[in-house]
């Protein structure tokens, strides 16, 4: 089998963001499975990054012993970018030439489409990930019979693109982290001629944690509840600060939510001393944090995957989603680690109930392991991803 070239925005150790993560694991678990892989990306240092700067130098280097081949991207219309975007964040749909923009002007290299063009042959496939930036679309609509991805999707407004449908149907495969983005896919494109796989994303399933030593290091030693994240509202964060915010009033304890992660968050003025914001965090005190939580609420509604349940899982302690997504639903079902709630009532009797039934939240969280453990080893996944392309 010929080398697989990953197709990404940008790329870096130490990027946050779930899909970044994932190309980091997957290209390290393959290479080491014997699996020839490269990246390829633009010189943009990361999605919060002026897309518009190439911060590395163009060229080839190794990095953690993965070849990336980066390219510098052509400067974009902004303004003219941003008029269409805020109307799809809006959930208002684009006209064609409207579309025809957001493709042209958000983050792109020509550079690297020339070089695909160049080199194709020497590469088994192309995979890009996610699916709604400028090389993985370009790479789709001028390699359809190279391409594949592992898109992300979740529902918004982008997926529903013209674009998109046109490009993303006549490749060759999809990868999916959930159940339910394939069954979304299936509804919004043509899947008829493509290979389709949902491996889910791995983990180290070796992680350990101490709740001790984090209350100790942290000095919080009330129950809380854990949000583990970036702090947006893309995130759906002020739902969970607004919900805990009635708890408090609604109900007598000690209770308290802690937020780790990057971003901003304003916290209500009731709120003080009642939520401990602990910004970034190492990754040990990270799982530190779960071991130690009463349970992690992800509130999120647009997710394709979630590394910080799965962490928690891990950690043995059970999980809050949102109803909202389609994903993270169906993790704490099939895993029967974990409850949702579409609103503060059934948000409430959850909290109430993990805080009153301590063996049964316990109980939860190892079911949570198990199913981790059944389905996201890096061992299981990897051997998924190789014959996925073998059999390509």
């Amino acid at each position: 089998m010929k080398k697989i070239g990953f197709v990404v925005p940008w790329h870096g150790e130490k990027i946050p963001g779930g899909a970044e993560m994932a190309l980091r694991g997957v290209t390290q678990h393959l290479q080491q499975a014997g699996v020839e892989v490269e990246i390829l990306s633009t010189c943009v240092k990361e999605f919060m990054s002026d897309w518009n700067e190439n911060y590395h130098k163009a060229g080839l280097t190794v990095e953690q012993g993965i070849p990336v081949r980066r390219f510098k991207v052509r400067k974009r219309d902004v303004e003219a970018f941003n008029r269409v975007n805020i109307k799809l964040m809006d959930n208002e749909r684009l006209t064609p030439e409207e579309e025809e923009t957001f493709a042209r002007e958000m983050i792109n290299s020509p550079d690297m489409y020339k070089y695909m063009e160049k080199h194709k042959d020497e590469y088994h496939c192309f995979v890009g990930i996610p699916y709604m930036f400028g090389p993985v679309y370009y790479m789709c609509k001028l390699f359809p019979e190279k391409a594949v991805m592992i898109p992300c999707f979740h529902e918004e407004a982008y997926i529903y693109m013209n674009i998109f449908k046109e490009a993303f149907s006549n490749i060759r495969g999809m990868i999916f982290n959930a159940e339910p983005e394939r069954i979304l896919t299936e509804r919004v494109y043509d899947t008829t001629n493509q290979k389709l796989i949902t491996p889910g994303l791995g983990l180290d399933t070796s992680l350990t944690c101490d709740g001790e030593r984090f209350r100790a290091k942290f000095d919080i030693q009330e129950p809380f509840i854990l949000y583990a994240g970036r702090k947006d509202v893309g995130k759906n964060i002020y739902t969970l600060i607004r919900y805990f915010q009635e708890y408090k009033k609604r109900n007598k304890g000690d209770l308290k939510l802690v937020l780790i992660g990057g971003g901003e968050v304003n916290i209500p003025q009731s709120l003080q001393g009642e939520v401990y914001d602990l910004g970034f965090v190492s990754i040990q005190d990270k799982y530190d944090a779960y071991g130690a939580a009463l349970t992690l609420c992800q509130p999120s509604k647009h997710e394709s995957f979630s590394f910080v349940i799965m962490e928690s899982w891990l950690c043995k302690r059970p999980v809050m989603v949102h109803e909202g997504c389609d994903v993270t639903k169906h993790f704490a079902v099939a895993s029967q680690g974990g409850f949702y709630f579409n609103n503060y009532f059934e948000f409430e009797g959850q909290v109430n109930y993990y805080l009153e039934h301590l063996e049964t939240a316990d109980a939860m969280g190892e079911n949570g392991r198990k199913f981790v453990l059944e389905n996201f080893d890096w061992d299981i996944v990897t051997r998924k991803y190789r014959e996925f392309f073998e059999e390509l």
